[in-house]
């Protein structure tokens, strides 16, 4: 029985590690880059949204929760200034 905890814990540890690792990579947008995304954002009809980080290893931007001007929301990948992807959130 102790050895099935322990294999448990160690499971739970390595889960929370690859956690952790999966989002190490996402840095957050700087002023500056904030402003840039929030002008594309706008030009694409969207009026808020919550959150934009930087993706280091796919080299794009990632907004949540964008709302447009047609009422839904969407998680938004912009790259090069231009929307690459837009999944709609339920």
């Amino acid at each position: 029985m102790q050895k099935m905890m322990i294999t448990l814990g160690m499971a739970a540890f390595a889960a929370g590690a690859l956690a952790t690792a999966a989002t190490a990579d996402d840095r957050p947008a700087t002023a500056a880059e904030r402003a840039e995304i929030g002008g594309i954002l706008q030009a694409a009809g969207f009026s808020s949204w919550r959150k934009i980080e930087f993706d280091t290893d796919d080299r794009k931007f990632e907004v949540d929760d964008a709302r447009h001007s047609n009422g839904k929301v969407y998680d938004v990948d912009i790259r090069g200034g231009k929307i690459i992807k837009k999944d709609l959130e339920d």
